[in-house]
């Protein structure tokens, strides 16, 4: 099986210098490779193909046979690295907690332990009958959070 650590520290050596940054990296026991990339601007398909030509020419495929393929991290994908939090900063996210409950948010804020979200909740507000729809800023642990994903309304 390849050694999917071998393959990122190529890939990030490759990446020095520009937006772009590995976000994942896993193989099959067939040695499928899928090297996931993300970028704090966009990642075009030249990049992809660059950067796969670029690894498996230090790869021996003589060695171990292999099957590699460099895509981009696609909207809707689940973030995996503290640098995609940061680019969503100000963004509509969808966040399902480990307690099950699921929150369509604004991304406030990112520190290295937790992230900071707000977005609308029924209250009870004094002086009201019926609960009211308040705007609510709340802190998250990062051990809370089951996964986080970029959030598009086409309405």
């Amino acid at each position: 099986m390849m050694d999917t650590q071998k393959i990122k520290a190529i890939a990030e050596q490759k990446l020095e210098g520009t937006d772009l940054f590995v976000v994942d990296c896993t193989c099959t026991p067939g040695n499928e490779v899928e090297l996931i990339v993300d970028s704090d601007t966009s990642v075009g398909i030249d990049a992809c193909a660059e950067l796969s030509r670029a690894i498996e020419a230090e790869l021996d495929r003589d060695a171990e046979d292999f099957s590699l393929t460099v895509m981009s991290a696609g909207i809707g994908s689940e973030l995996r690295s503290l640098r995609q939090y940061r680019k969503l900063v100000g963004s509509p996210v969808e966040v399902l907690l480990t307690s099950g409950v699921k929150l369509l948010a604004r991304l406030d804020g990112v520190t290295d332990r937790e992230v900071t979200l707000s977005y609308e909740e029924k209250q009870t507000v004094e002086g009201k009958k019926r609960k009211q729809l308040v705007k609510v800023s709340r802190t998250y642990p990062f051990s809370e959070i089951k996964y986080t994903k970029e959030w598009l309304d086409f309405k």
